[in-house]
């Protein structure tokens, strides 16, 4: 996958591609609908596939006070657009220029004479261009025309009929729903970061942990999960159960919010060392307790409850760019 952040860096041969277009937060089964439908028209045409996608998010561009939203900031979307095969990622930046630019330049400056697109697909909810006044109504009327090939990808949906949705995802988090969360996304919510020092108390009370702070993802339900984590080797991932607690800690009096993480059997130091953590299962609410050894026996009884439930899903040994959902 090429990543091109400028039309002038765009090569000649991924010119006269096929664009899959949206913002893409969570990579989520409606949006691999999507770029499903532009892979199928890619090797129809024998043309390059193309995804563009928006940084920062224009809901963070025109909202900026807003708490943090983001199911996958921008590294880690590109990691799982990378999986899906796609040739190039173009990441067009959202700022006060482009926002004020019409639907129709759009369309001629950047589809047209920045990627030579071929035949662009778009979501059918997708809108685009300075007033939201870009529409696909008006991407197929310029494709009647003649400008490009045009599709419209309809609503995907589970089984049981809830659209495939990043909204729902969050809403899903914040309910303490993490496995819900993780079929309408196809792969479990991960949170990653570099571990960072804390107050090294859970080294000091038999269950040390490694600290991150979330930044712009979305804020999950407070508490205890049952978590896969992947330590990033350098171009390899290794993954470990674990049990992490999200919140404030309210039994030292804390007030910022960290995810700490505890790896079951495992005791090499983290410090520096990037983490992605997957939010498995939710095991109970975060809690005030009254001393040490109180936190201890609950800790204690949450490692085996995560031990239990991770026990019983298949993970892959080598679950590659994401974690899959698991067969229970």
């Amino acid at each position: 996958m090429r990543l091109i952040r400028h039309c002038g860096e765009l090569p000649p041969d991924l010119k006269g591609c096929v664009v899959a277009l949206g913002n893409f937060d969570g990579v989520h089964r409606g949006h691999q609908a999507v770029i499903g439908t532009a892979r199928a028209v890619a090797g129809t045409l024998g043309a390059p596939l193309a995804v563009m996608t928006f940084e920062p998010h224009p809901r963070a561009f025109f909202n900026p006070g807003q708490p943090p939203f983001r199911l996958t900031p921008f590294r880690v979307k590109a990691r799982l657009l990378e999986a899906l095969g796609i040739d190039l990622l173009f990441m067009q930046h959202f700022d006060a220029a482009f926002a004020g630019i019409t639907a129709l330049e759009f369309v001629g400056d950047i589809l047209l004479g920045c990627l030579g697109a071929r035949h662009v697909v778009v979501g059918y909810d997708y809108v685009f261009g300075k007033g939201r006044q870009g529409t696909g109504a008006l991407l197929q009327k310029l494709s009647d025309e003649g400008a490009f090939g045009f599709t419209s990808v309809p609503p995907a949906m589970t089984a049981s009929g809830e659209t495939f949705s990043s909204t729902r995802v969050r809403e899903y988090l914040v309910e303490a729903k993490p496995a819900e969360a993780a079929k309408l996304l196809g792969h479990y919510w991960e949170i990653e970061g570099r571990v960072e020092h804390g107050d090294a108390r859970g080294r000091t009370i038999g269950f040390p942990t490694a600290n991150l702070h979330l930044g712009e993802y979305q804020r999950p339900a407070t508490g205890v999960y049952a978590v896969r984590a992947g330590i990033d080797l350098g171009g390899a991932t290794m993954w470990r159960d674990g049990v992490a607690n999200f919140g404030r800690r309210p039994t030292f009096d804390k007030t910022d919010e960290l995810l700490e993480v505890h790896l079951l059997d495992h005791g090499e130091d983290l410090y520096g060392r990037h983490l992605r953590v997957a939010l498995v299962e939710h095991i109970r609410p975060e809690a005030r307790f009254a001393g040490i050894d109180d936190l201890k026996a609950q800790i204690a009884r949450d490692v085996e409850t995560a031990r239990t439930l991770l026990s019983g899903r298949r993970f892959p040994d080598n679950p590659g760019p994401m974690v899959p959902v698991s067969e229970a």
